[in-house]
């Protein structure tokens, strides 16, 4: 018998040694979050990994975090055609995501595209503008690259890759909620929001509710003064650069190729170092209550559970030898 559990645990180690998941503490809410992790610069296979555990010891959220693979089960974050265990996906209540350039296999596309399809919310972060690329013309998923008229994330989220509208690692990012939005439960105690990822330039669709906008700093810390220029939009119109400031965050509930419709909450922050903030943390366990159709909660519990010290971003910078069982809870 104790031959049989031992073999038992180490099947149910080799079976998740492409992703992790993270049971829930406390009285469960019965909802499963899975977080897509998959890019080459903002440390998703950092950040993504650091929600799930706060979402699920915090909250009592189950969370799956799926993650870009090679071939030796080592994280990749260039790895575009690779998302570990996409069977999770079937499962999804919501969906918290921080992709960049993906180009997955048409089983994995279709596994994304039926919970999609299903309603689920959407918490999109960062280059999720711009989550898919590289898929053949002929693909039925082509229509989701990013160069094609905006593909899924001017679809879905309402917006695709622009510009760096703040100068990109020069100048940080400070968030100033919305005023007219300002009561909304999902802004509930989010307060000094500051990324130090610059803002990208942003222009949401009219059935957009704009949570966020982001002043551009002239500096790095949250201290430094606002910037102070102009410079031309992509339609070449001139304009002061935090005049008006560019939406950082935004809600959209938009009507799906199905017929359903996805709650979005969607940032142009969120890269690893940005959820080092406080408020941004907060804005995206309040977007998956929200997004969930549960109570936001007045001030939401987002302490970081372990230690959490995100690589700076940067194309090449991301940590070598990361496998998924290490970010598994302690024990």
């Amino acid at each position: 018998m104790k031959q049989f559990v031992l073999s038992l645990l180490a099947a149910t180690s080799l079976c998740a040694a492409d992703h992790v998941v993270y049971e829930p503490a406390g009285a469960p809410k019965g909802k499963h979050i899975v977080l897509l992790s998959g890019d080459e610069e903002y440390r998703s296979e950092e950040a993504m990994p650091m929600l799930g555990k706060l979402l699920s010891q915090r909250h009592g959220f189950k969370c799956t975090v799926l993650f870009s693979v090679g071939a030796d089960g080592v994280i990749d974050p260039t790895a575009g055609g690779s998302l570990s265990h996409p069977e999770a996906l079937d499962s999804a209540d919501a969906i918290v995501m921080l992709l960049r350039f993906r180009h997955w296999d048409e089983a994995t596309s279709k596994k994304f595209e039926a919970a999609v399809n299903r309603g689920v919310p959407i918490v999109a972060l960062r280059t999720s503008t711009h989550a898919f690329s590289g898929y053949a013309k002929d693909s039925p998923f082509a229509k989701w690259n990013f160069n094609n008229d905006g593909g899924w994330g001017r679809k879905v989220l309402g917006e695709t890759w622009v510009s760096h509208w703040g100068r990109h690692k020069v100048e940080a990012t400070k968030g100033i909620i919305e005023a007219a939005n300002a009561s909304l439960p999902v802004l509930r105690g989010v307060s000094d929001l500051f990324a130090n990822t610059d803002v990208y330039e942003a222009a949401p669709p009219a059935d957009a509710t704009i949570l966020v906008r982001g002043q551009i700093l002239q500096g790095m810390t949250a201290d430094t003064p606002p910037a102070s220029y102009k410079k031309a939009t992509a339609g070449k119109v001139e304009q002061e650069v935090n005049t008006p400031m560019m939406p950082v965050a935004w809600l959209r509930v938009v009507k799906n190729d199905a017929g359903t419709t996805n709650k979005v909450l969607a940032s142009t922050m969120g890269a690893a170092t940005d959820l080092e903030n406080e408020g941004l943390r907060r804005l995206v366990v309040n977007g998956v209550f929200w997004g969930l159709g549960m109570e936001v909660p007045e001030k939401a519990d987002v302490r970081i559970v372990g230690e959490y010290k995100p690589t700076m971003y940067g194309f090449g910078g991301f940590q070598k030898g990361l496998r998924p069982e290490g970010f598994e809870l302690a024990k």
